[in-house]
């Protein structure tokens, strides 16, 4: 950690109202000062032409550690994340063992004390995420849980989400929900449809998100506590969060760069890395994704980020689903939303930074003086072609692969230590 004065900045930090071009001062860690002229005699950085913005807390990653670290482990997913500007991150439970125990928990987290990100953790909601037996929420916040899903799956037994979602605000935890009829996917592979029935391959049908998002909602009316409903990807899902908030329900959401800029009709490619669940949509279905993004519906935009080896991804039908994303997401967001004219810059970081950090509670998401100088900087008119080779984690199953996109994280400081720096 060294102390160190960025110059010349084009300061964006919602939460606290700045927009402008500023001087950062880090000491010790921390924001320090924001001002004009500052002088400092030691470190500096030439931030001319750059943004400045509080480092992206990304509330929906995968690291596949322990357990699966063929694929990622704690510290390449973290190298990822500051790649791509992202600070903080949440990692879901699905991992072998599953989160569902302190002892995993602790592991995680003392793994992670030397990353290139914070990390915060979920925890399951059931043992081995099977819906058969429920963990222990408490011996779950001690040992450092911030968070109880089954992502990867639905909490299929309602009973066990119900009760989870009534201990969480006791314990200051967070229900994060994957919101999906198991019985409705029934193992279908994409989106029910036209490319599906062109494929020939299983779909499934939007209505499976649809009737989780439904039930979830519901819990949260009738029990009026808070739920955090993951990866929104279905028209429906959003009409139905959009008129749950209008009745007060307690229920914020995310979206992930894939589902407002790419439609199902990238699988007539036949590549499996545009396969994730929830899968790729119909452009109806992306329009209102956008359309929820914009009037506030869905507060939030995370990645799930979810590698897999080169192996995994071979077979089209049969390979796993997911697709890495950190890396990308800022860059996507630049690109679909802002230099469209759809999202202003602001905005776009109150969805991958203020909102997120508000929702789970963290200290992150504010350049305010105190705050830990988690700093991303950018270049916003930066244009890259996203290249798997250059890319920083284990895996590079990126939908994204071969595009052109603009907007670069060209320095990532994590409490005061430059731990992505584009040179």
């Amino acid at each position: 950690m060294k102390d160190l004065l960025i110059k010349n900045a084009t300061v964006v930090s919602p939460a606290d109202k700045i927009s402008g071009r500023y001087d950062i001062l880090v000491m010790n860690g921390k924001i320090a000062q924001i001002g004009e002229n500052l002088s400092f005699d030691g470190e500096v950085i030439d931030a001319e032409g750059l943004y400045a913005i509080p480092g992206l807390v990304d509330m929906h990653v995968h690291l596949r550690d322990p357990g699966q670290t063929q694929k990622e482990d704690i510290f390449t997913g973290c190298r990822a994340a500051a790649a791509g500007g992202v600070t903080s991150l949440l990692a879901m439970p699905n991992t072998t063992p599953a989160t569902d125990s302190g002892e995993v928990v602790r592991y995680i987290l003392d793994k992670a004390m030397d990353a290139d990100a914070n990390v915060y953790v979920a925890a399951s909601i059931t043992k081995g995420l099977k819906s058969l037996e429920p963990t222990d929420i408490e011996e779950l916040k001690n040992a450092g849980a911030i968070a109880l899903t089954d992502d990867g799956r639905p909490v299929e037994n309602t009973k066990f989400l119900s009760d989870a979602m009534k201990k969480a605000p006791l314990y200051g935890m967070h229900v994060v929900a994957h919101c999906e009829d198991l019985y409705l996917a029934d193992g279908g592979k994409i989106n029910e449809g036209e490319i599906s029935e062109k494929l020939g391959v299983k779909g499934i049908p939007a209505a499976a998100e649809d009737c989780g998002t439904a039930r979830e909602i519901a819990l949260a009316a009738a029990l009026d506590v808070p739920v955090h409903i993951c990866h929104v990807s279905t028209k429906t899902s959003v009409e139905l969060i959009r008129d749950a908030k209008n009745r007060g329900v307690k229920v914020t959401a995310e979206t992930a760069p894939h589902y407002f800029s790419l439609t199902d009709r990238e699988l007539l490619r036949g590549d499996a890395d545009f396969r994730m669940n929830p899968p790729l949509r119909t452009i109806s279905d992306m329009d209102e994704i956008i359309n929820g993004l914009l009037d506030g519906t869905l507060d939030a935009i995370a990645t799930d980020h979810a590698p897999h080896t080169v192996e995994d991804k071979a077979d089209f039908v049969s390979a796993p689903n997911g697709s890495i994303g950190m890396e990308t997401s800022l860059a996507v967001g630049i690109t679909c939303l802002v230099k469209r004219g759809l999202l202003s810059f602001e905005k776009l970081v109150e969805k991958m930074s203020v909102n997120p950090a508000r929702i789970l509670g963290i200290n992150a998401g504010t350049l305010a003086v105190g705050a830990p100088a988690d700093i991303a900087l950018v270049d916003l008119d930066e244009e890259w072609v996203v290249e798997v080779d250059k890319l920083h984690g284990k895996s590079k199953n990126t939908p994204f692969k071969g595009r052109r996109l603009c907007g670069k994280v060209k320095k990532t400081i994590l409490g005061g230590k430059i731990v992505f720096d584009e040179k």
